[in-house]
């Protein structure tokens, strides 16, 4: 009973804050465009060889076909190109909706086929844990990119960029350049592939939006971004006053990443 109350606070403040600021008029002016998504990015770290082991046989066995059965059909799973040490293990999770992430651990809870597999990851005794620690965030997408593209399946690398913001307001103006302003369409025309873009609703180092980017090799993400950058287009829309870096962008953080084989992304 404990368990159902918190699981039910839990997707009740979820629908209170993602839907707050939308007004009525919003709601009608949207009804024609598509549903938006909710990501859920995870970030393992871990302390040696064993831990990484046995989180990504779950992963691989238990984790992502039982994901993949609820409905959140392309899981990625990615390690570090340029670990600073130890590599994290960064997972993407895409689902329909806010309910669809807020009822994801009842549903997995009653599922025989995924407690079964996954036995050896959700048992492991205390003093040898299947990983160090789980960092989550909660993401929703841009209403310009409401759905994730995932990418063909062949060698590639990806690129993680999270933009911090000093203020909500700047935050807002940034996402607004992505959508209204037009960036997406210069990202996608100029070779800098989008997976998804995504604000934080919940999640460290708020206010602030990320996106995942996919290249076939690093020269080729040089050279796109050079493209980006030179772009008249792009040019235009960065010249404009309140869109100027200074004022809604404080810190960049970027991580590379490749696929492991399982990963579905």
């Amino acid at each position: 009973m404990l368990f159902m109350k918190r699981r039910t606070f839990i997707q009740s403040s979820l629908m209170t804050a993602t839907a707050a600021t939308v007004s009525p008029a919003a709601t009608l002016a949207d009804a024609g465009k598509k549903k938006q998504e909710f990501y859920e990015l995870r970030v393992y770290t871990f302390k040696n060889d064993d831990q990484q082991k046995l989180t990504e046989a779950y992963l691989a066995q238990a984790g992502i076909p039982a994901l993949n059965r609820l409905g959140a059909k392309n899981v990625g799973v990615f390690t570090e190109l340029q670990p600073e040490g130890r590599t994290r293990l960064f997972v993407v999770i895409a689902f329909p909706s806010v309910e669809d992430f807020s009822s994801a651990d009842m549903n997995l809870a009653k599922d025989i086929t995924y407690q079964q597999a996954a036995a050896d990851y959700l048992s492991a005794p205390a003093d040898a844990p299947a990983y160090e620690r789980i960092q989550s965030s909660l993401l929703k997408s841009f209403s310009e990119m409401p759905k994730l593209v995932a990418p063909a399946l062949k060698e590639r690398i990806f690129e993680l960029r999270r933009y911090e913001s000093p203020t909500e307001y700047a935050g807002k103006k940034k996402i607004e350049m992505f959508n209204e302003g037009g960036e997406i369409e210069i990202f996608k025309r100029t070779g800098l592939t989008p997976v998804f873009f995504g604000e934080t609703v919940i999640g460290e180092a708020r206010p602030n939006l990320t996106y995942l980017l996919t290249f076939d090799n690093m020269a080729a993400h040089d050279s796109n971004w050079k493209t980006f950058v030179n772009d008249p287009e792009w040019k235009k829309i960065s010249s404009i006053p309140e869109y100027a870096d200074k004022l809604i962008i404080s810190r960049i953080v970027r991580t590379f990443l490749k696929p492991t084989t399982y990963s579905q992304i």
